[in-house]
């Protein structure tokens, strides 16, 4: 992941949400997810004050846009998922995993530490001690462990179309319920309910959604949403 790359997640997220897609799927090119930042390019963003500080908000801006996207976001992993690809990982709602994926934590082999954001991320994901083995060791995590520890979601050694079988199941369900869905579970990963919450709850019993979803309750057909 260069700096370019990070830059262009934002943008990226602006125009799923503008679509109204129903579901994000990242992949990595190559047979693998994600090898991390970029090296070649930390002399140069790593270079100054100004600097650290500047491609560190670019990366912090990136993710937190991934995260916010409303509709569900499933990260397909094959291969190497590690360091920064494993942030954007984290940063999606769920993790499905080929069966020869691995995972690590690696900025203790150059000194540095994984971000706040990333750190929390994986603490609500496997759990605390489990985040700090990973951090300490830097060691090389397989896919069945990382299912065993929860930072996968599921392996499939069909892992596309497992993916996609998914994903057109939740299109099937309502958007709307998705999207208020995932921000519950991110205010309780948080720590506490938004005022905001409530009143999205609420309004969807005042939706289209919920009229659609009763009338085909009681015509006995599935739901078109």
């Amino acid at each position: 992941m260069n700096h370019a790359m990070w830059a262009a997640l934002p943008k990226a997220a602006r125009i799923v949400d503008q679509r109204k897609a129903r579901v994000v799927v990242i992949t990595g090119a190559g047979g693998h997810f994600s090898a991390g930042a970029d090296i070649n390019e930390f002399d140069e963003v790593y270079g100054t004050p100004d600097s650290i500080r500047a491609y560190n908000g670019t990366v912090r801006t990136g993710l937190a846009a991934v995260a916010a996207i409303s509709c569900p976001v499933i990260a397909a992993v094959e291969g190497a998922c590690v360091g920064g690809g494993l942030a954007l990982a984290l940063h999606a709602d769920l993790r499905f995993a080929a069966p020869k994926a691995r995972f690590a934590v690696v900025p203790a082999r150059l000194g540095l530490a994984y971000s706040y954001e990333d750190t929390a991320r994986l603490v609500a994901t496997v759990g605390g001690s489990m985040a700090k083995d990973i951090i300490f060791s830097a060691r090389g995590i397989d896919a069945d462990e990382a299912l065993s520890i929860g930072l996968v979601d599921r392996i499939d050694a069909a892992l596309e179309n497992a993916v996609l079988n998914y994903a057109e199941s939740v299109t099937e369900l309502s958007a709307a319920s998705h999207a208020v869905g995932k921000k519950m579970v991110e205010a309780v990963l948080a720590g506490g309910a938004e005022p905001a919450l409530h009143d999205m709850f609420e309004a969807l019993f005042t939706g289209p959604d919920f009229e659609e979803g009763k009338a085909a309750f009681r015509q006995k057909r599935k739901p078109s949403f």
